[in-house]
């Protein structure tokens, strides 16, 4: 078996000896290459695989040309995006504007009332009397040249009082008491005035006008009347205890007003409030008040003493909780008070609604400060410990009484702004200390309201006490917190505040302009 094997594996190689490599044909061991015979010399060079053909290079991203950019953009599918697109953007624009309009025309906001000129002006009660007894005979001409200077500091009408003797017949009212000179000096006044663009107000009150009497009397009344229009009186002022104050009284009134009377220069009733309410008209149950323009209310009750800190406090709170709004309000100080609590008393008047009446005092140097009666209705005397510190009080006053105007003048919020008294709850303070927090168990002597117009908001704080006091975050919390100071009654407050670190002075008003619009409006 073996040796078979063996022969015939002799017998194989021998014949592959005897097999040629190259036998004219392709076969097993010749791989003709290309353009290649099955000649013997061509078998001997021909690769036995085929190669790989090379990758082709990768082509590297070039950016368009400007010329091939301007070819592409101007295709017509980028046109139809780029009309798209402007078209999207006018939609979007008239959409906003549609939404802003919409906005603006359905949200609330205040209707702005025109006012009278006598709700926007800050009367001047003036005794011309009592100045020239202050500045001797010349005290009309020193008067008359002083009225630029009341004008600058925002005083829009004089109340001239005293000029009439009280016992006087309607007969004798074109006639002045004999310490105020002649009629011509008063005609010299009252042109003087309308030069300086001041109104005048005659005061009638408590002058006995015989308007009881037969008809004849009340035909020289009325003579009177057209006497001191013709003049350029703007109105004239009585007591709600006159006789006067009646309804046909005041019919009869209105009808000589007619005569004079514009849309820009209306004649005008002002009645002094004598009591803690308004009186009705004499033999009616009401108040008319198509017949009366202006009521002059005090602050204060009247007294024969100067009233505490406390008395001061409530009288103030009573007006500031039990305010009536149907006649025009006219502002006052009225009776006795501490020295201590004029500016206070100042700031007050300037920023209740209505108008401001300030009263005139004989103390106060006219031709170098206007006289601001702030304490006192009778004149009285103040004395300063030195001059120094007198003319130091001047200035400070006439300076607290010019921002104070003059920010009413400009600001809707304080001239007719809305009104919201803010109390001081012990509930919103029964956490402070006695002695340093404005809720103590102590009577309280703190008051505070706004003046609101829009989003524009002015906080008034006054401390009447003697003690000062900080503010309880608590007691407001829907406030803003920051503000910015507006005046006080030391003129030493200025720039930005924030109501938690506020702290109240002795005797202190202060006026804040509220950065943010609260939820008191």
């Amino acid at each position: 078996m073996a040796q078979s094997v063996k022969e015939a594996a002799e017998e194989t190689g021998s014949t592959t000896d005897r097999m040629p490599l190259d036998v004219g044909d392709t076969g097993y061991g010749s791989v003709p290459g290309p353009g290649l015979s099955g000649s013997v010399g061509g078998s001997e060079t021909a690769p036995l695989l085929i190669p790989e053909p090379e990758p082709e290079p990768v082509q590297q991203w070039q950016p368009l040309t400007k010329e091939q950019l301007e070819v592409v953009a101007g295709g017509p599918g980028w046109r139809r995006v780029r009309c798209y697109m402007v078209l999207l953007f006018w939609l979007a624009w008239v959409g906003m504007l549609a939404t802003s309009i919409a906005i603006i025309a359905i949200s609330p906001r205040p209707v702005v009332t025109p006012l009278k000129w006598w709700q926007k002006s800050l009367f001047y009660q003036l005794q011309p009397d009592l100045f020239m007894e202050a500045e001797g005979s010349g005290g009309i001409n020193v008067l008359c040249e002083q009225l630029p200077y009341l004008r600058s500091l925002g005083i829009g009408a004089l109340i001239l009082e005293g000029l009439f003797v009280k016992d006087v017949s309607p007969s004798n009212l074109t006639a002045t008491g004999e310490s105020l000179g002649t009629l011509p000096q008063i005609q010299h006044l009252l042109t003087e005035s309308n030069k300086a663009g001041l109104k005048v107000v005659l005061d009638f009150c408590e002058v006995d006008l015989d308007v009881a009497g037969n008809e004849p009397s009340s035909a020289k009344l009325q003579h009177t009347l057209r006497f001191w229009l013709e003049q350029g009186v703007a109105g004239f002022a009585i007591c709600d205890t006159d006789a006067a104050y009646s309804e046909k009284t005041l019919l009869e009134w209105r009808d000589v007003f007619r005569e004079f009377s514009s849309q820009e220069e209306e004649r005008i009733v002002v009645v002094k409030q004598t009591q803690e309410v308004p009186r009705p008209l004499n033999n009616s149950s009401q108040i008319n008040k198509t017949l009366v323009d202006v009521v002059m209310r005090s602050i204060l009750p009247s007294s024969h003493h100067l009233l505490s800190a406390q008395e001061v406090a409530d009288a103030i709170e009573t007006h500031l909780q039990t305010r009536e709004d149907e006649i025009w309000p006219s502002w006052t100080v009225g009776g006795k008070a501490s020295p201590d609590l004029k500016k206070l008393l100042l700031v007050l008047m300037m920023t209740l609604p209505g108008s401001p009446a300030v009263q005139y005092d004989e103390d106060f140097d006219q031709t170098q400060n206007v006289s601001l009666n702030v304490g006192s209705s009778h004149g009285e005397k103040n004395e300063p410990s030195d001059a120094n510190t007198d003319k130091k009080v001047k200035r400070s006053t006439v300076a607290l009484f010019t921002s104070l105007s003059h920010s009413r003048a400009r600001e809707e919020a304080l001239l007719y702004g809305s009104f919201t008294f803010l109390p001081f709850n012990t509930s919103a303070n029964s956490s402070s200390s006695s002695n340093s927090t404005l809720a103590s168990p102590a009577p309280l002597t703190i008051l505070a309201f706004l003046r609101s117009w829009g989003c524009v908001h002015f906080l008034i704080l006054l401390n009447v006490g003697p003690e000062l006091h900080a503010l309880d975050p608590a007691w407001a919390p829907s406030l803003p917190e920051a503000g910015v100071f507006v005046a006080s009654t030391g003129m030493d407050r200025l720039g930005s505040t924030s109501l938690y670190t506020l702290e109240l002075r002795p005797h202190e008003a202060i006026v804040i302009k509220l950065f943010e619009a609260g939820s008191y409006s």
